[in-house]
């Protein structure tokens, strides 16, 4: 049987609830666009008729932006006005979806300049759930189980991987940075697999400026960290697939991607190659190899003319923004975990205050993970 739709739309009330206090939100402040209350009229007729209505493409857009600003977890929010806004909501076919991920990728980082962007597909309607993108970012590299219990190449993704592997995809080379294919659905079938080609994968070789023997692990990383298993909402709105990109700060490689012990654990290898004594924690041997990766992850991008940021000077613009969102009179919501680097944290200023942690709308929600969602759907139905 097929597993019961999930609702797609709140009820009469609730739509309305939202659109109003976002259409209130918007015409405040964009007072170009004139009174709220025309537009108001005609929100709720349509809600009446249709159960939902349609955002203008400046709703739309003015609402994407928002969404980045009210990001808790997010350091690098200073340029939220910058967000550049691809209006796909015509379209829906999970190929298309797919076709128009690659060129989001290519359209996000022309000569290496990361452009922050996002990509609205269609929306929830009622009875009708918009395309869903299964994928926790539009690039991500395979994780391969191989016999002994190993993993090649990504570990955190070797279920996702083995479920891809299930519905067809041959698997790549068996590097530990193969790209994996877009899955992309519409509905409650399964998903539509596709490649990303390679000319949309901006990738760059980690080096470091003093090792040479750094080049020896052939690292490499993706540019462009396209985040796209998060809801858009906007306005009691819900944009399952709105794939939107900012930069990499550095740590985010450096320090979790390459260090993590679930991901590539690069921390003991880098550790020997230096000579560092890591049987004894008193050494700091960690610390040292974690410094030394994200020095050769930032230098790396530096030297390949791609748009990076550190993690001290992503902390002071980042008090910048609030101190603008604090003259603005807006709450200015921050986690502190996510908000503090994962590596010389007391060494940064957004280290030595509290944050509010107010939930505001529009969002970024997230929904059940993807990977999640994907692992539990295709065990149930045997893909």
């Amino acid at each position: 049987m097929p597993e019961p739709a999930a609702p797609v739309v709140a009820p009469y009330g609730d739509v309305m609830a939202a659109a109003e206090e976002y259409l209130r939100l918007f015409h405040a402040e964009n007072p170009a666009e004139g009174p709220v209350e025309p537009r108001l009229r005609e929100v709720r007729a349509e809600i009446g008729r249709r159960g939902t209505y349609t955002h203008t493409p400046a709703e739309l857009a003015f609402g994407a932006r928002v969404a980045w600003r009210n990001s808790g977890r997010c350091i690098g929010r200073l340029y939220w006005r910058s967000l550049r806004v691809r209006d796909r909501r015509h379209v829906n076919d999970p190929g298309q979806v797919a076709a128009e991920c690659v060129e989001h990728l290519r359209d996000a980082a022309p000569g290496g300049r990361i452009r922050p962007t996002i990509t609205v597909f269609a929306p929830d309607r009622p009875g009708a759930p918009g395309p869903r993108i299964w994928n926790e970012q539009l690039i991500r590299y395979a994780g391969y189980e191989m016999d002994d219990g190993s993993v090649v190449g990504d570990p955190r993704y070797a279920g996702f991987t083995t479920m891809l592997r299930k519905l067809g995809w041959p698997g790549g080379p068996g590097t530990p940075f193969d790209v994996l294919p877009l899955a992309v659905s519409a509905g409650s079938g399964p998903p539509l697999l596709a490649d990303v080609p390679g000319d949309a994968v901006l990738e760059v070789p980690i080096s470091h400026p003093v090792y040479p023997w750094f080049e020896e692990f052939g690292l490499r990383w993706h540019a462009v960290p396209a985040i796209s298993n998060m809801c858009l909402e906007i306005g009691g709105v819900c944009y399952r697939a709105a794939p939107f990109n900012g930069w990499y700060m550095g740590t985010e490689i450096g320090a979790r991607n390459l260090a993590d012990e679930d991901r590539y654990d690069l921390m003991p290898a880098v550790a020997r190659r230096m000579g560092l004594e890591v049987g004894n924690d008193r050494s700091l041997w960690r610390d040292h190899a974690l410094v030394e990766l994200n020095v050769a992850v930032l230098h790396s991008f530096e030297r390949a003319g791609v748009t990076m940021t550190d993690h001290h000077t992503e902390s002071r613009r980042f008090l910048i923004h609030l101190e603008r969102e604090e003259r603005a009179g807006r709450i200015c919501p921050a986690d502190w975990s996510w908000i503090v680097p994962p590596i010389s944290g007391s060494a940064t200023p957004v280290f030595h205050r509290y944050y509010d942690e107010a939930r505001l709308s529009p969002a970024f929600v997230q929904h059940p993970d993807s990977l999640e969602l994907g692992l539990g759907r295709a065990a149930r139905r045997g893909w």
